[in-house]
This record gives C-alpha cells, structure tokens and sequence, in this order.
C-alpha cells in the first residue's frame, strides 16, 4: 500500500512541475506605468562609450527616442526635466569586457532635433540632475578610460521617475538582448515593451468561482 501511495505521488509531482512553469509570467505593469504621460530616455550612468565607436550609446539613445515620438504614447522630455518614467539604456557588443572612454561630455548634448515621418522635436537641455545619489557611490566624473565588466547585450530598463533619484530603486520593466536598441526593422526593445502595455491594459476576466 506504501509502495502504491508513493508511486501515485510522483506522478502527480512530475505532472505538476512542467504546468507551473508553463504558468510562470512576468510581473504586469503597475497603473502608473500606464498612466504616465511623459518619458526621458537616458544613457546608464555606468556604461562607457567603446573606444572603437565613441557614440554607441548616443545613437542607441536617439533610436529609442525616435522609436517612443513614432509610438506617441509618452511625451519626450528634455535633459534636467522630471518626468514620470525614466528609461535607461547600455549597449553591449558581444564582449563581457571591453576598453571604454567614460566622464566627460562624451555623452551629454546642449539640445536636440530629431524627426520621424510624423512629428519633430526640437528642444533645449536644462541641466542634468544625478539621476542616483552622488553621496552614496561617489564616481569619478572625469574622462578616463576603463575596462568596463558587464552584459554583452543591449540593456532597456523602465524606472519609475516619482523620486529625486529614480535609479537607486529596482527597475519595473527591463529588456535585455542582442541588438534590441538598434533601429532596424524596428528598435525591438521599445517594441517589447509596448506589447508589455498593451498586455496589462487588456480587460482581465474574472475567474469563475
């Protein structure tokens, strides 16, 4: 009887663990998310710009923000303006180490002008504010050149811009995968993410008791 009862619950644990995996889904987004109005995109304050392409980030960083005006859901903002969600990016490519160039202005701009087929966008900077607190991880702002450690991916990360230093918290939405930030046929990580807001702003049904 023993040896029966033992045999009866293996095989329930064997058909249960391949449908709970199945189940497993990522956490949906909060309501602020889908009733934020405005977004500044940004480049990861710890990533360094390759010494072979200098403007990687920079470029990766004007292909998600022309991907969001064409999107049109969230309004651009400038540099040093708050915004209700901040994303942050990194490129990689394809290396876990790499010689970078980082501090400085290689990566700050005194304006923008970008178009896409349907709108332009034209502004001023207005400062840069620390997007985490300069008193807890003191860095060193000159240009220096560093070997970086890090993804050999391109890295979206979605933070929540309700704080003085939104970076010191745990992002709510990231995307992480090869070339995810580059323009064609489309920037795929805004195009992830939009697919995880339309996903939460789906009805939900009611389960039946």
């Amino acid at each position: 009887m023993a040896a029966r009862l033992a045999a009866l619950f293996s095989l329930l644990v064997l058909l249960t663990v391949p449908a709970t995996a199945k189940d497993k889904k990522k956490p949906a987004l909060s309501e602020f998310v889908l009733r934020a109005q405005t977004v500044r995109v940004m480049i990861d304050p710890d990533a360094g710009e390759p010494l072979e392409q200098p403007a990687a980030n920079a470029t990766a960083r004007d292909n998600v923000e022309k991907a969001f005006m064409e999107w049109g859901r969230y309004r651009l903002v400038m540099d040093g303006e708050k915004s209700d969600l901040v994303v942050v990016i990194r490129t990689g490519d394809g290396r876990v180490g790499r010689s970078t160039i980082k501090g400085g202005p290689i990566d700050q701009r005194p304006g923008v002008a970008q178009s896409t087929d349907d709108s332009i966008r034209i502004g001023a900077q207005h400062g840069t504010p620390p997007m985490t607190d300069p008193n807890a991880n003191p860095q060193d702002r000159s240009p220096h050149v560093s070997n970086e450690a890090g993804s050999s991916e391109d890295s979206f990360a979605v933070y929540l811009g309700t704080s003085d230093h939104p970076l010191d918290s745990a992002p709510v939405w990231r995307h992480i995968a090869k070339d995810c930030l580059r323009p064609e046929p489309r920037v795929a990580a805004v195009e992830e993410f939009r697919k995880a807001v339309a996903e939460a702003e789906k009805p939900k049904i009611p389960k039946q008791p």
